[in-house]
């Protein structure tokens, strides 16, 4: 039976102080991917991206362009969508934290957290990231080149000194500690491993506001305060759900996909605020690795910072997607390069899957006038794969999707591809064509079944173009889900006037560009 539990997704919203990388796409696909599997499976899904739009980062670098932040965040945030569209990621909400419910949303939490008695009024003095919007501890600090200090992340850090409203963080600590080692909330093992190593160290209570710029959402009741950017950031969640109104059966989110440096705000910050407010606490929280050009963290000073939207252009937007999924070990950093899309993208998608389809197709449209092959008893070895892709489809690849081991999903589906392959060139339905045409049916139509429940099971990753071949094969909408490809639907569909036309190529032949060649 399919899932009936809802399932909501989340990416970490991205800071539009410039235009999108390759590692927001990166995590927009993933999740996107995920959101997919889940509605496959039959599960309701929920699925929110956007664009973290306050803090002195934003209002700096407007002022730089001599321009206001809400002009700029209009005109960035628009790249970020643009991107999400022209990658095919299947958001419901794209929110926009500078939208007037999220403020509303954000007033309510801060509200909450204060009649909770959490929160009072101080002086902050201490060192504070601008490209982070993070505070660090003096015992956190690198040296840098000329003995500059640095933050963790080696990003630079000034002394700040102002009036804040301070939040009871170390009030929440041995719960903290609590859920970190509660198994499954935090993954992979080593950044849950990394968080439990920093609360055991104490914690201090966290500075929740400013003063010192106006950019952002206003402190119920204190004048001259806005909230720390990522108390409002990390709203957003709830925001998407109608808080502080009736948030459904939505909440507690089922997954917050995040990258690795912002696993401290998401498992101990944003916890403790929702325990504070009396609010359920997210189920899981998963902190990716970076995706690194050619080996190298990209960077605008090395001059290797990667358009996602030219690469799509380039290499075409399933390619890009398949690649991701299939390249990088999920939850580790992972590497790409143009050849190395190149050769997943002509090797796998192309040879493997795109020309198994091309020939079977092909065939039945040359040498069955494109009706669909009668099935006239099955053998072994129709039996052998029909069980290889059943594995593949009902077990190997749904357990890898919920255990967020994406790659490893791809390689079951791969697996199961290359068994087609082997089952049509020891079948050779061109030699049964002249001597046992009956049996060149049931191979033709043995494969038809396995290419298109192949052809859903990955659909998650390739969209576009599994729903292309579907649509080639004649497989109706209602069947393209993990429970109706297993149905009977074959025989229906094999006798009715249903034709195959000469398939054109799924996967066009990529060829590097001279410049990458």
């Amino acid at each position: 039976m399919a899932e009936t539990t809802p399932f909501y997704i989340t990416t970490a919203i991205s800071y539009p102080n410039g235009r999108p990388h390759i590692g927001h796409a990166y995590e927009a696909i993933a999740a996107d991917v995920i959101a997919r599997f889940q509605r496959l499976s039959g599960r309701r899904v929920r699925f929110q991206t956007g664009t973290d739009e306050h803090g002195l980062k934003m209002a700096r670098k407007a002022e730089e362009q001599g321009r206001t932040p809400s002009d700029l965040a209009d005109e960035m945030s628009g790249y970020f969508r643009e991107m999400c569209d022209a990658l095919n990621v299947s958001y419901d909400r794209f929110i926009r934290t500078s939208e007037p419910d999220h403020h509303r949303a954000s007033q309510a939490i801060w509200q909450a957290m204060e009649a909770a008695g959490d929160l009072y009024l101080d002086r902050y003095e201490g060192w504070y990231s601008v490209r982070d919007e993070a505070y660090y501890d003096a015992s956190e600090l690198v040296e840098g080149e000329g003995g500059e200090k640095l933050s963790p992340q080696g990003t630079p850090v000034e002394w700040t000194v102002e009036e804040s409203w301070f939040f009871r963080l170390s009030k929440y600590q041995d719960q903290l500690l609590e859920l970190l080692k509660s198994p499954g909330f935090l993954e992979p093992a080593s950044r849950r491993n990394e968080m439990i190593a920093f609360v055991e160290q104490g914690l201090r209570d966290l500075s929740v506001s400013r003063t010192s710029f106006d950019w952002g959402v206003k402190v119920p009741g204190s004048e001259g305060h806005v909230m720390y950017v990522w108390v409002d950031a990390l709203t957003n969640y709830l925001t998407g759900l109608g808080y502080p109104d009736d948030m459904g059966d939505m909440w507690p989110a089922s997954l917050h996909l995040i990258g690795k440096d912002i696993v401290r705000f998401h498992t101990i910050y944003w916890p403790a605020f929702l325990m504070s407010a009396n609010l359920p606490v997210p189920q899981k929280v998963f902190g990716h690795g970076f995706l690194l050009n050619r080996g190298q963290k990209e960077s605008k000073s090395l001059g290797n910072v990667t358009d996602p939207l030219e690469l799509a252009e380039r290499f075409g937007v399933d390619a890009l997607r398949y690649f991701l999924m299939r390249e990088v070990a999920f939850g580790q950093d992972g590497s790409y390069s143009p050849e190395a899309i190149v050769q997943r993208a002509n090797g796998e998608l192309g040879n493997a899957f795109g020309n198994l389809a091309q020939r079977t197709l092909g065939f039945i449209a040359k040498n069955l006038d494109g009706y669909l092959p009668a099935i006239r008893g099955h053998d072994a070895a129709d039996t052998a794969l029909f069980e290889s892709v059943d594995r593949a489809i009902t077990t190997e690849i749904p357990q890898a999707f919920e255990n967020l081991a994406l790659q490893q999903a791809v390689e079951a589906w791969l697996q199961a591809v290359f068994a087609c392959n082997a089952y049509i060139d020891a079948q050779a339905p061109w030699t049964l064509r002249k001597t046992d045409p009956e049996r060149m049916e049931t191979v033709l139509a043995t494969l038809y079944i396995c290419i298109a429940q192949l052809a859903v099971a990955i659909s998650p990753v390739i969209p576009a173009s599994s729903a292309k071949l579907l649509d080639m094969l004649g497989v109706p909408e209602e069947l393209r889900n993990l429970e109706g490809i297993r149905s009977h639907w074959y025989s229906p569909l094999a006798e009715s006037d249903y034709q195959i036309i000469a398939p054109t190529p799924l996967f066009p032949r990529r060829e590097l560009p001279a410049e990458d060649a």
